[in-house]
């Protein structure tokens, strides 16, 4: 089971799938998987999108790019952990290094696809193909491809972006291997799932279904039914994630002066105990930010640990056909467990409702809407007319704004239209404010 999960093949074609044989002591093919990551364009960009606080002038909040690199962190030191006890119990010829590799990989894949402005740029991608859902320019897509942008996901278009458009556009993306893919995806399934759900989490667009369903199947995750399990390790990598924008972004919303040390109080009482969490609070040889910063490390230390505990406590039906929902769901310590959901509650309280936040997540769906309606309707004119000449001087302006991004004409509309969006998911919050004021005659 383990030889298939912690597969070194790579995707160059539907005719070319190879395993990774070109490796030294010192470079794995996971090795390999991180420093494509590592020093790929997309994840470059993330330095300069939001994590939680748009636009932020204080150069000490999270951007996409260190909250990656720190659940990467998390994740390595948890890859570790599981690889020795997977080495010990169960595969003696698993290299824990190998495991660790793969978990802190996928950790920094996990927000690539995550559009400018956070996830206030994802809810208006959804709401503008809602709102327009029988408009002319999208009544030619099928309902699976409409749902596809109506519940555009961060994690579907992640996958999309190292395993498509990055590097080697349409043939393998950044030619990962499977187990790395593998452990990207939290939910494997289509966006036509996310009705049954109630909710827009889904891994894979229509445009992926065939090269989802060959992963799957090469790691031996597909269901009698033709569902698909999730990688254990994926569990491990959505841990990290959510052990780390639980606590920090609390941090970074201290330092904005959104909450205060009081408000924070509880949750650290719960996670660190509050001897450690009081004594930290009376330690005058600190500043404020500093006791903030210690009694989160502490916190996230407790967390991983006892994730770990959880996931060999639950290694059977991670394993199985009846998945569990997330380790945290499966928490035995409620003081941890109960921590954690005071941060989530302190977070949706006092943070995402800040006005200031509001404010500029609002001048977010103006910019993202512009984008839309230029750039999705010369598409369209693009698509029924018979070449680019003929188009009206506005709108082959527009898609020359998008230099060699622009899409290409084709009989596929739904494709034309996923290069606008891979185009636009793919912008800073900056390059989007500049072009949208450029399509708004604003720019200098």
């Amino acid at each position: 089971m383990w030889k298939n999960l912690l597969s070194k093949k790579r995707y160059y074609s539907p005719s070319k799938i190879e395993e990774d044989s070109n490796q030294e002591y010192y470079r794995s093919s996971f090795h390999k998987d991180y420093d494509r990551l590592i020093f790929s364009n997309s994840f470059r960009r993330l330095s300069k999108k939001t994590q939680v606080h748009p636009l932020s002038k204080n150069d000490h909040v999270h951007n996409r790019l260190t909250h990656s690199l720190e659940v990467a962190s998390v994740g390595r030191s948890l890859g570790l952990k599981a690889g020795e006890f997977l080495k010990n119990g169960y595969d003696d010829t698993i290299n824990p290094y190998d495991v660790a590799y793969i978990i802190q990989t996928a950790c920094l894949a996990h927000d690539i696809g995550n559009p400018p402005f956070g996830h206030a740029g994802e809810e208006v991608i959804k709401e503008w193909f809602a709102k327009n859902a029988q408009e002319n320019f999208l009544k030619e897509l099928t309902e699976k491809e409409r749902e596809d942008f109506q519940n555009i996901d961060g994690n579907a278009q992640s996958f999309r972006i190292v395993s498509q458009l990055e590097n080697n556009l349409f043939s393998g993306g950044m030619h990962l291997t499977f187990s790395t893919l593998g452990t990207l995806i939290k939910y494997p399934y289509a966006s036509d799932h996310c009705k049954s759900i109630g909710k827009s989490k889904f891994n894979y667009f229509q445009s992926e279904k065939e090269f989802f369903k060959i992963l799957f199947e090469e790691l031996g995750l597909t269901k009698g039914d033709g569902s698909f399990r999730r990688h254990p390790l994926s569990y491990l990598m959505e841990a990290s994630d959510d052990i780390c924008y639980g606590l920090l972004d609390l941090q970074d919303a201290f330092e904005l002066n959104i909450i205060t040390f009081e408000d924070m109080k509880k949750t650290f009482n719960l996670i660190c105990g509050e001897k450690i969490t009081q004594e930290t609070y009376d330690d005058t040889h600190y500043k404020d930010i500093q006791k903030v910063s210690k009694l989160v490390a502490i916190s996230m230390n407790h967390l991983a640990m006892h994730t770990m505990e959880v996931f060999e406590k639950n290694y059977d039906a991670i394993m199985g056909e009846s998945q569990p929902k997330d380790l945290i769901d499966k928490f035995t310590n409620e003081q941890l467990k109960a921590g954690i959901k005071e941060a989530k509650e302190l977070g949706s309280r006092k943070i995402f409702n800040e006005k200031r936040k509001i404010e500029l997540e609002l001048g977010a769906y103006n910019i993202i809407e512009t984008l839309l309606d230029n750039l999705i309707r010369a598409t369209y004119e693009l698509y029924i007319k018979e070449n680019e000449t003929k188009l009206s001087f506005r709108n082959k302006r527009a898609l020359e704004l998008m230099g060699n991004d622009k899409p290409e004409k084709s009989s596929n509309l739904y494709m034309m239209y996923q290069r606008v969006v891979d185009y636009i998911v793919g912008m800073t919050d900056n390059h989007a404010k500049h072009v949208a004021n450029q399509l708004n005659g604003m720019g200098s």
